[in-house]
């Protein structure tokens, strides 16, 4: 079994000095000490396979991602780290979670779908079963076109799309000229506030269609997944809101039987489907929490090295690579750390954060309560959008750790080795890490 490669993070760990050379002194007794427990004594794929293999998904809220606090906190405890902690931020909202997902076609012939449902969606409470349609719904002002029309039915809310015939394999590992490509420094490309009024308009009007369709008594809705091969990914649908409308059971169909869908609609022939669906909504708690555990530093003890990634994980899958994987490579440097004694100048903090894939919420909440703020929107309908929506804003305004917060080290890049760092285009942290990985280079 290949094991996920935690060891060239370490060193970056250790050697946060306030300046670099490209030709820094590298202490190769401690990087054999590192290599020898790393690869003969490693507990990474055991960290790993807790995470994903007992708990499971991790969805923001729901009762597995508090178990995967409370267990992360408790075996950073074991393995020696101070200030063991579940750091509360939010309100996040409503929690979700679901035990079942049976969807069949009736007819024209009997057949089950791959299907899962959306998060924070409801349940059918019990087997309900609808006449499949297609819609057209890109704005509120297509609602006037179905209003009537929709009782009993189960929506197809998406176009059929081209499946990619697997000629080529789907993920390859980076060649060296690939590596190398990688490390030019390019002009970023402005993508960022075309995303953001997409993503405020899909926002809008999601919350609009859950009520609409609620009112007119559809039965379901169906979307497409934008995976091939019967792979099911897919986003939330309904609402976390406490008091919003969750609209309809809403699932997400793997993509070649959802072709299949629309095409029979698009032939006239009707098909009826059968659902089954149980989720559940978790209101004991609406706020949402961070693991963190601390090596405590010595003469430079204020000072803060940090290393971490996203605890949580979409619904559909055990959120191996995304981002299991990282968190266990991130505690599997901190227990190598501790088993061989380190006592590091700086204070190195890892933290393990909830609410990423909602729009870093966790670690955001970490940043504004101790480090720095950015102010909120002048637009009013601006500031009543979830915060991932708003724009940039400044300035901001930084809290006095922020001056002693040396770096943060980030792992959501899924599994394998770690060959490089994205630097974000920093061009002076560029021969910083070339000096700090080259004595892994014999690991490839």
């Amino acid at each position: 079994m290949k094991q996920l490669c935690s060891i060239p993070l370490l060193l970056c760990l250790l050697a946060i000095p306030g300046a670099l050379a490209a030709d820094e002194p590298v202490d190769w007794e401690m990087v054999t000490r590192i290599r020898d427990e790393g690869f003969n004594r490693s507990q990474v794929m055991e960290t790993l396979r807790y995470l994903t293999d007992t708990i499971g998904p991790r969805l923001t809220g729901s009762p597995a991602l508090e178990e995967a606090n409370e267990w992360t906190r408790a075996k950073l405890e074991e393995w020696g780290l101070e200030n063991a902690q579940l750091e509360e931020w939010g309100p996040f909202g409503r929690g979700w979670s679901f035990s079942r997902s049976a969807v069949h076609v009736l007819s024209p012939r009997q057949v089950p779908l791959m299907a899962l449902p959306r998060g924070w969606t409801p349940g059918t409470d019990g087997p309900v079963t609808g006449t499949l349609i297609k819609v057209e719904i890109e704005s509120e002002d297509d609602f006037e076109d179905y209003k009537g029309k929709l009782e009993g039915k189960v929506l197809l809310l998406a176009d059929s799309r081209e499946i990619k015939i697997p000629v080529e394999t789907e993920f390859e590992r980076y060649a060296p000229d690939e590596l190398a490509e990688l490390a030019e420094f390019e002009i970023p490309p402005e993508e960022r506030e075309e995303w953001v009024v997409k993503a405020r308009e899909r926002y809008k009007l999601n919350k609009a269609l859950n009520e609409f369709l609620v009112e007119e008594g559809a039965v379901a809705t169906l979307d497409i997944s934008s995976r091939d091969h019967g792979i099911i990914r897919l986003r939330s649908a309904g609402s976390r809101e406490p008091g919003e409308s969750v609209g309809v059971p809403s699932l997400a169909v793997a993509a070649e039987q959802y072709n299949w869908l629309v095409r029979l609609v698009e032939d006239d022939i009707e098909v009826v489907l059968e659902i089954d669906v149980a989720t559940q909504f978790h209101d004991d708690d609406l706020m949402a929490y961070n693991t963190l555990a601390e090596i405590p530093g010595t003469d430079k003890r204020d000072e803060i090295v940090m290393v971490g990634g996203h605890l949580d994980s979409w619904h559909p899958g055990t959120g191996s690579n995304d981002n299991a994987a990282g968190c266990a490579v991130a505690m599997e440097a901190v227990r190598i750390l501790k088993a061989l004694g380190v006592r590091p100048r700086r204070t190195i903090r890892i933290g393990l954060w909830g609410g990423e894939e909602q729009g870093y919420l966790g670690s955001e909440a970490h940043i504004e309560d101790r480090y720095a703020t950015r102010p909120e929107p002048d637009d009013p309908e601006e500031r009543e959008l979830p915060s991932y929506l708003w724009g940039l804003h400044w300035p901001i305004e930084t809290k006095p750790a922020h001056a002693d917060f040396s770096a943060y080290f980030n792992l959501d890049n899924g599994s394998g080795k770690i060959r490089g760092i994205y630097t974000q285009n920093n061009v002076a942290a560029a021969p910083i890490f070339e000096a700090w990985l080259e004595p892994f280079h014999d690991l490839g």
